[in-house]
């Protein structure tokens, strides 16, 4: 008598129903709706200034400031300037 392998046509039929119950009933899929809000495309990370802080011999500082928008190292230069200005006075 012949041994018959049921193990494959097993494994076919219950892949085959996996699939069927993971699709949607109706047919429908569901596309992904992208949808450009211009609240965030407006928002840019803020790039900081680079300040190279040095100390002379003689107790004096010097500093180095690089970045892309002039007025915030503007601003860093006067907050700096008094910030080490008041350290000198006391």
């Amino acid at each position: 008598m012949a041994k018959i392998n049921i193990l494959p046509a097993l494994t076919l039929v219950i892949l085959l129903l996996f699939i069927s119950a993971c699709s949607d009933p109706a047919g429908k899929q569901q596309e992904t709706v992208f949808k450009q809000r211009p609240e965030i495309a407006e928002i840019k990370p803020d790039k900081t200034v680079k300040i190279k802080l040095k100390r002379g011999g003689d107790g004096d500082y010097s500093w180095e400031l690089s970045g892309d928008d002039a007025d915030k190292v503007l601003q860093v230069d006067r907050q700096l300037k008094e910030s080490l200005g008041k350290q000198n006075t006391k």
